[in-house]
């Protein structure tokens, strides 16, 4: 019912922009911009045709709303909608933004209109933002708020409280990170513990020591592990020699999660990595997704040559080429729920070195387990549809899709483990790369149990 209400008030909600555009009722859509969440707003945004996306940005005014609302675009249209518009207005958005969102869109942007860009900011504004920029890619550098609200360990819980009081611009101060006199981070206090303690204890007395902190250079997915595995709702970042540079927050965690499932998604069915390829032209879409689809074609080509090798198995027992869709298709199957679960479960940190090994095995159980299930079920109907073919057909059948789906479960599993071990994103080695192998072994296995068996009878 809910997701009924919030479609209807987005139909609603666009139509109106629309018709207000056709008048060219440019108070009245100022006016719906200022009532319209920056979220509501971007996510129409897909709904409209290029001119009426620059129409309504234009009468954007720069604020803090405005930065929100280019941070949730697709970043395809952040991207042509800064572009268009000249250094000066984009100078004026970015100096309502936080640090960590100037460097998220000038990221975006081309290298040389980033550079007019920031050449308008004031000096110190200048320095800070290049100076994120120079931190790698998905990286906590890029994503780290830097007004953080720091106070010495030796403060009283009151002297916070009364400091804290007169913040307005430090991010998120659910915690009050405490340093010591060279600036060093040494330990943390949550807001719940600093109000109720006595107003004379210092800050020292009742901070975490054990800060779970990270560099600027770790990755982005590492962050958010962090943060989902201990419910943090922000993670500092330190330099080599302890200086607190930063905090990541968790609302800026979701986003990186949400982003780095999609892409993981996209690269196990062989569709890319481009979160935004639902925006890409039929053209563009197909050119990124042909790659992928190669390692299908070449396996496929592959099966028809070890089919053509066995021809004279298949022409002495016809009923054989009956049973090459299932053999393959189950073997896929099962070959890509390990994969998936194995890539997830290295992504989210249940899968690591230490009981690698152990789940492997499980996964070759289960394989084995369903192998042995599916094997005697379709021997039987083998038997029973054919009649008048040996019995050893449904041996055939019964133990090759049984061997199919143990060498699937095994090739699924431990693709993805070997390519961690090499620091290699497993999410690539899964879809067609995966089943391509499992079809092609599936097949081969196929053909020379049948040619052992069936000969021999």
């Amino acid at each position: 019912m809910k997701k009924e209400m919030f479609g209807t008030e987005i139909t609603l909600l666009r139509d109106t922009f629309r018709r207000l555009l056709r008048r060219h009722a440019k108070t009245n859509i100022i006016k719906l911009i200022e009532k319209t969440h920056p979220a509501d707003l971007a996510l129409i945004f897909r709904y409209f045709n290029d001119s009426e996306q620059d129409t309504i940005f234009a009468m954007m005014i720069p604020s803090e709303e405005t930065v929100e609302f280019l941070s949730e675009l697709d970043e395809s249209i952040t991207v042509r909608l800064l572009e268009n518009e000249s250094p000066t207005r984009i100078t004026s958005i970015l100096e309502e933004a936080s640090s960590n969102e100037q460097a998220y869109l000038m990221g975006l942007v081309d290298e040389e209109f980033a550079a007019s860009v920031i050449d308008l900011l004031q000096a110190e504004e200048q320095e800070e933002l290049e100076e994120m920029m120079a931190y790698p890619e998905d990286s906590a550098g890029i994503l780290m708020h830097t007004d953080v609200f720091t106070l010495l360990e030796e403060t009283q819980a009151r002297e916070a409280i009364a400091a804290l009081q007169d913040q307005a611009e430090a991010e998120m101060v659910f915690y009050l990170y405490a340093v010591d006199n060279d600036g060093r981070l040494t330990g943390v206090v949550s807001l719940r513990d600093l109000v109720t303690t006595p107003s004379e204890t210092m800050l020292e007395d009742i901070m975490s020591k054990n800060v779970h902190a990270v560099r600027p250079e770790t990755d982005q997915e590492e962050v958010a592990r962090i943060v989902s595995q201990y419910n943090f709702l922000a993670v500092p970042v330190v330099d080599s020699d302890e200086q607190l540079l930063g905090i990541v927050t968790v609302d800026d965690v979701v986003d990186v999660i949400r982003e780095e499932a999609t892409e993981d998604f996209l690269k196990m069915v062989g569709a890319g990595e481009d979160r935004e390829i639902l925006l890409k032209s039929s053209w563009d879409n197909a050119r990124m997704r042909l790659p992928w689809l190669f390692a299908s074609w070449v396996g496929g080509i592959f099966a028809a040559v070890i089919i053509g090798v066995f021809d004279n198995v298949l022409q002495s027992t016809i009923a054989l080429a009956a049973f090459i869709p299932i053999i393959m298709g189950m073997g896929g199957n099962i070959g890509t729920q390990s994969s998936t679960m194995i890539v997830r479960g290295l992504a989210t940190g249940r899968v690591d070195l230490e009981n690698s090994t152990k789940i492997l095995f499980k996964e070759i159980r289960v394989g084995l387990i369903l192998g042995i299930l599916y094997g005697v079920l379709l021997g039987i109907f083998a038997v029973f549809r054919f009649l008048d073919f040996s019995p050893m057909l449904g041996v055939v059948v019964g133990l090759s899709i049984c061997a199919s789906m143990i060498i699937a479960a095994t090739i699924g599993s431990l693709v993805p483990l070997i390519l961690n071990r090499f620091d290699i994103d497993p999410a690539v080695a899964t879809g067609p790369f995966v089943t391509t192998a499992i079809d092609i072994l599936g097949v081969a296995l196929y053909f020379l149990i049948a040619g052992s068996l069936l000969v021999i009878t």
